[in-house]
C-alpha cells in the first residue's frame, strides 16, 4: 500500500469514528431513507435550505453500517454545505469518489453511494430535482 493509500484510509477511518454532519434535523426541508439490503447500510439524510429556498444550508444524516457508507456520507455532507439544491442533484459520483480517494469493489462503490443517492432522493422530493440517470445500477438500494 502506498503512502497517499494509507493517508486515504486513514481519512475514511477518521470519517468513520468522528462523522461530521451527524444528527437530525427536526424542521428538515427534505428528508429520504435509504437502505442497501445486501450488506445492511442504513442512511437518513436530512436537508434544511437556506432563506433563499434553494441553498443547502445544513444537512445531516443518521444510520448505521459499514466505515465506507458512513464516512462517505460524513465527506459528503462537507461537500454539499452552500451548495444549490440543482447542483447537488446533477453531482457526479466521480466527485464523491475523488474524495474517498481509494479504488473500490462494485459492492464497497454501492456503501460509498448510498448517501448521494439518498441525498439525490430527498431534493427530488422536496425540490422536483430530476433523480439521478445512474438510479437504475442501484436497484438493490431501497430509498424512500
Amino acid at each position: 500500500m502506498n503512502e497517499f493509500d494509507q493517508m486515504y484510509r486513514e481519512v475514511i477511518l477518521d470519517h468513520y469514528k468522528n462523522p461530521r454532519g451527524h444528527g437530525t434535523l427536526d424542521d428538515a426541508d427534505a428528508h429520504a431513507d435509504g437502505q442497501n439490503p445486501l450488506c445492511g447500510d442504513e442512511v437518513s439524510i436530512y436537508v434544511a435550505f437556506d432563506e433563499d429556498g434553494e441553498t443547502i444550508d445544513e444537512v445531516k444524516f443518521s444510520g448505521r453500517g459499514c466505515a465506507i457508507s458512513q464516512a462517505a456520507t460524513s465527506m459528503l455532507t462537507e461537500m454539499v454545505k452552500g451548495r444549490k439544491a440543482t447542483e447537488v442533484a446533477t453531482l457526479d459520483k466521480d466527485e464523491l469518489l475523488e474524495e474517498i480517494g481509494i479504488p473500490l469493489t462494485p459492492v464497497r462503490l454501492k456503501c460509498a453511494m448510498l448517501g448521494l443517492t439518498t441525498l439525490k432522493v430527498a431534493l427530488h422530493k422536496a425540490k422536483g430535482t430530476p433523480l439521478p440517470d445512474g438510479l437504475a445500477g442501484f436497484d438493490d438500494l431501497e430509498l424512500s
